[in-house]
């Protein structure tokens, strides 16, 4: 997954024209069955009928269940356009040949995506750019985008916040994409690194030790719990540190509040995770009200810019659990 706070956009009407090429190519390929939403959580494994693939026959197809009914995709797609998830297919060896231009510049992987097509405004993909890669499966987390991105190629969404760790994301899309065993090999490697991270802090910080994570911009501040970026992931779900007691069923089940002033000191936990763009561990030192904070004073704030926060995809994940493991077991 990507950038959290980012605001859903609703997706323009298409020109009568646009839509009958979209259809048109969509009768064509005939590659989709689209579906009413159903029941079924788009989170769990997907449901699949396979066909063995035969040489020197078209590719074969099957059939998964989501939340827009059943769909059949390719049992190999070979040109996948991902609005979300890269993290969890570049995992699996998947390259998609086209992504959101704000995706591609997650700094955790953006090495791996050179000469990936910008396919436009995250939350607002150009369906005529998507379009042009002729693309064989659409991933993405926007519950809203399914009637457009359906006209072009099957589509698979996941909605935000489905899929809540590295071992759903993965689990789910290795069973999509036939990588099965490639996805249980990754995570054994992420829960071993994960392990000895966990480790390393719990020898150098006591258990009860309470941790917060917050957003810092301008005069607002943002508490978050631990499916909402910013070092919710690596805190709570990787390292398995607890939020204050007072604030932690809220956070944990809203995932977000907008705090003020007055009531800082009741979600500042005895470590403080901040995302700031602009001001310093000193800056903070220095502000009459974050500096009376007990964690500032005890020199227990760690800030980080936007661009290494936001992103919770199983790479950014481990890497910012490491990150972090290695700032409080200096």
């Amino acid at each position: 997954m990507q950038h959290p706070g980012l605001k859903r956009r609703h997706w323009f009407i298409f020109p009568p024209l646009l839509t009958i090429l979209l259809l048109v190519s969509a009768c064509g390929n005939n590659t989709s069955e689209g579906g009413n939403a159903n029941t079924r959580n788009a989170a769990a494994a997907p449901a699949a009928s396979e066909q063995p693939v035969q040489k020197g026959e078209p590719a074969a197809f099957k059939t998964v269940t989501t939340i827009n009914g059943e769909i059949k995709i390719p049992v190999e797609p070979k040109r996948i356009v991902a609005e979300e998830y890269l993290g969890s297919l570049i995992a699996l060896d998947t390259i998609p040949v086209g992504a959101p231009g704000l995706t591609l510049e997650n700094m955790y992987f953006k090495e791996a995506l050179a000469g990936v097509a910008d396919t436009g405004a995250y939350g607002k993909m150009s369906p005529e750019k998507i379009l042009e890669l002729e693309p064989d499966l659409i991933i993405s987390g926007m519950a809203d985008s399914y009637e457009t991105l359906s006209q072009i190629a099957p589509t698979i969404i996941v909605p935000y916040g489905d899929l809540k760790n590295a071992h759903e994301e993965l689990t789910y899309l290795g069973e999509l994409l036939g990588k099965e065993q490639k996805a249980k090999a990754w995570l054994a490697q992420y829960d071993q690194r994960i392990a000895e991270a966990k480790a390393k802090v719990n020898a150098a910080i006591p258990a009860d030790a309470t941790f917060s994570i917050l957003e810092h911009s301008g005069k607002k501040v943002w508490a978050y719990g631990d499916n909402f970026g910013r070092g919710g992931q690596p805190v709570y779900q990787a390292l398995g540190r607890k939020p204050p007691a007072e604030v932690g069923e809220e956070i944990m089940e809203k995932q977000w509040a907008e705090i003020s002033a007055e009531v800082l000191h009741k979600y500042a936990g005895d470590y403080l995770i901040v995302t700031d763009n602009d001001q310093t561990v000193q800056d903070y030192k220095n502000d009459p009200i974050w500096g009376s904070l007990p964690a500032v004073k005890n020199n227990h704030i760690y800030v980080w810019k936007e661009e290494k926060s936001w992103y919770y995809d199983p790479i950014a994940v481990l890497s910012q659990t490491e990150e972090l493991a290695a700032w409080l077991t200096e």
